[in-house]
């Protein structure tokens, strides 16, 4: 740590007061640098007359404590003391974010629930959230930067605590005291859900998709009504009455006919009830400390406004502690690239979605699959009202491999050519309508043009699902990591631009 007591004592950074570290984050420089060596400027706290900050040398970050008193701490790295200064060079594992917490609570994900517009940060590496921070602090919006599904997290090989674990301490690296959440992503299970909990992840993304009875969407009236007539007598009653040949809305643009009453029932009943059940569960575990999402997007055709309506006023029957609702929008919400559909028809039905919400306790819309719908942002920010959640992911990752075709073109050849390795297994768990031949020969284009990859429908949904077969594949995921490390400044600029665009076009107000 010879260059980081270096930078201390060139900057005399034991001996400013909090006066001076305000003023000091407020320079808009990100770190003090020596040799291999850096202090993130933003991460510089003073406590007890000890110094924390994040630290990097050797291409490795860590928490360090630093004094010229003698050093009291609950970490259990050992304590360097040279010159009459103690040092502790801490890991930045799980265990470590929850003692860092009790002293920096800021770096605790929270409920925002009260929050009006929230945008999910997938960060599939691990370190994204930095670049996450410096888009999203610029705007009135509060960013959810932990965000993981069970999927993503088999194929990149990570935990709910490495994902918590690594977003706080870069919520530490940047100062940023706003407050952030953190969504266990497309969960079906209680197990699944207590996994994120105990990661101190507060909000949950229920994914409804294998609990609701899809099928009977094809059923026949024949075969809906036999299922129907199972239900008990006061419960058919109760459904008919409310919502057999009833018009909804304040402008009765929705309409539920006998027949798609039954129908709902069927379909979504018991996905209602397991709901019901998560909600109970959450509220047991975190009080009213959590941010439920429903979602119904992970299905074969849009949801229906009549649907949508059915289900939510079910939810409120159930006292199910609705934030967000994910329906399945008309038109094609596919990985990496923008709206495909008729535009026209999108704000005409979004529209109606944006009222039923209004009328049925005001939750937030929630976009899945936002990433890059540039094209209808304009649309889902005016009929939200900005009262929505827009839910990226891979658009993060495409943005660390952009830095690689820029920074490391020789490299970025390797990895383009690994992903059509990977590309039929990628298939099985992402629906995308990509035509890979169209991609154009990589021999055949030159440096300075491979960057351009990113911008084409094909290529960007080739690289966004080969994203589990790259990052475990010997032959890129060192170099991979490495390269970006050599290029965190420009990875940082990359995310800052683009997560910005996204907000930007949301119509969100700026605040800096």
């Amino acid at each position: 740590m010879k260059n980081i007591a270096e930078i201390i004592k060139r900057e005399n950074l034991l001996e400013l007061t909090q006066n001076d570290l305000n003023a000091l984050k407020n320079s808009n420089k990100y770190y003090y640098q020596s040799g291999d060596a850096k202090i993130y400027i933003n991460s510089i706290y003073k406590k007890n007359d000890i110094l924390y900050f994040i630290a990097k040398q050797d291409a490795k970050k860590s928490l360090v404590l630093m004094s010229d008193k003698k050093i009291a701490s609950d970490f259990n790295e050992p304590i360097v003391n040279e010159e009459n200064i103690s040092l502790q060079e801490v890991g930045l594992s799980f265990e470590n974010y929850l003692k860092l917490s009790k002293l920096f609570p800021f770096i605790i994900p929270i409920s925002l629930r009260d929050k009006k517009t929230t945008i999910g940060c997938g960060d599939r590496l691990g370190l994204a959230t930095a670049g996450h921070i410096r888009a999203a602090k610029k705007y009135d919006i509060y960013p959810v930067l932990a965000q993981q599904s069970m999927r993503e997290l088999n194929f990149t090989k990570r935990t709910y605590k490495d994902v918590v674990a690594d977003t706080a301490f870069l919520v530490f690296q940047e100062g940023f005291e706003k407050g952030y959440g953190a969504d266990g992503d497309h969960l079906k299970t209680i197990s699944d859900i207590d996994i994120a909990l105990d990661a101190n992840m507060p909000m949950i993304t229920l994914d409804l998709s294998e609990v609701m009875n899809a099928k009977a969407a094809e059923w026949s009236n024949e075969q809906i009504n036999l299922e129907f007539k199972k239900l008990d007598g006061t419960e058919k009653k109760r459904l008919l009455d409310t919502y057999s040949d009833k018009s909804f809305l304040e402008d009765k643009s929705v309409h539920i006919t006998l027949d798609e009453a039954k129908k709902c029932t069927v379909m979504y009943k018991k996905a209602l009830d397991f709901a019901k059940e998560v909600d109970g569960h959450l509220r047991n575990k975190r009080g009213d400390h959590y941010d439920l999402e429903i979602s119904i997007d992970e299905t074969t055709t849009p949801t229906l406004p009549e649907h949508h309506l059915y289900i939510i006023k079910e939810l409120n029957y159930r006292g199910v502690t609705v934030n967000s609702l994910a329906p399945r929008f008309i038109g094609e919400f596919q990985k990496a690239i923008d709206y495909i559909g008729d535009k026209q028809e999108f704000e005409k039905q979004f529209k109606i979605h944006c009222m039923i919400a209004g009328e049925n306790g005001g939750y937030k819309i929630s976009v899945h699959s936002g990433s890059d719908k540039f094209a209808v942002y304009p649309v889902i920010g005016k009929y939200t009202a900005l009262k929505l959640h827009l839910k990226t992911a891979g658009t993060s990752w495409l943005e660390a491999v952009r830095c690689i075709a820029i920074k490391n073109p020789s490299f970025y050849r390797k990895l383009h050519k690994k992903a059509f390795y990977h590309y039929d297994e990628a298939t099985k768990y992402y629906h995308i309508t990509a035509d890979i031949s169209k991609i154009k020969n990589i021999d055949d284009v030159k440096d300075d043009e491979l960057k351009d990859y990113l911008d084409k429908d094909e290529s960007r949904q080739l690289i966004h699902i080969t994203y589990g077969g790259l990052l475990n594949d010997p032959e890129i995921r060192s170099d991979f990591f490495r390269i970006l490390d050599e290029n965190e400044d420009f990875h940082y600029e990359l995310l800052e631009k683009h997560i910005g665009k996204h907000i930007e076009l949301l119509g969100c107000k700026k605040i800096r």
